[in-house]
C-alpha cells in the first residue's frame, strides 16, 4: 500500500512503524511543474517566422562602375579587362586600385581549366596591395546542368 498499514495493532501501539513504500507524490508533483513550465517557454524559444515568400526570375545585376574585372584563361593568362597583363603589371595596378577611395571590388573570372594556384598568387597579391573586396564570377546554372541532373 502506498500509505503503509494500517491495523487495530498499529493504531493502539504508540510505537511508530516504519513504511515500506516509497512515497511518489512529491516527486510526481515537481515533475507535473516543469512539464508545465516546458510547455508554456517552448513556443517563447522559437525565433523563427514562418513566410511564404515569392518566387521571381531576376536578372543578373549590371557591373559596377568601381569594379576591376580580371580574367584568366584556360592556359593561365591573366586579361585586366580585355587587355592581357603580365604578373610583374598586376602588382603596380593592384596598388594603384588600392589606393581609390572607396576601394573597387575585385572580380575574378576564371576558365573553368584554370590552375587554382594562379588564382590564389592573384588573390595574396590583391590582399597584400590592400584590396579587401574579391568576388568570384560564375554563369548562372541552367536547368539542364550536370550538376543539377544528378
Amino acid at each position: 500500500m502506498a500509505f503503509g498499514k494500517f491495523s487495530r495493532n498499529d493504531l493502539t501501539s504508540k510505537t511508530p512503524v516504519s513504511m515500506a513504500d516509497i512515497n511518489v507524490t512529491p516527486m510526481v508533483d515537481v515533475m507535473l511543474v516543469l512539464l508545465v513550465i516546458f510547455i508554456i517557454t517552448a513556443p517563447l524559444l522559437t525565433q523563427s517566422i514562418k513566410l511564404e515568400l515569392p518566387a521571381a526570375k531576376s536578372t543578373a545585376s549590371p557591373d559596377k562602375p568601381d569594379t576591376i574585372s580580371l580574367s584568366f584563361d584556360a592556359r593561365g593568362q591573366l586579361f585586366w579587362g580585355k587587355v592581357p597583363i603580365s604578373f610583374r603589371d598586376l602588382d603596380l595596378k593592384l596598388a594603384e586600385a588600392a589606393k581609390k577611395q572607396p576601394q573597387p571590388e575585385l572580380q575574378l573570372r576564371a576558365d573553368k581549366a584554370t590552375r587554382y594556384d594562379i588564382i590564389a598568387q592573384v588573390m595574396a597579391a590583391a590582399q597584400a596591395q590592400g584590396l579587401d573586396k574579391i568576388g568570384f564570377v560564375t554563369d548562372p546554372a541552367s536547368a539542364t546542368s550536370p550538376s543539377q541532373s544528378r
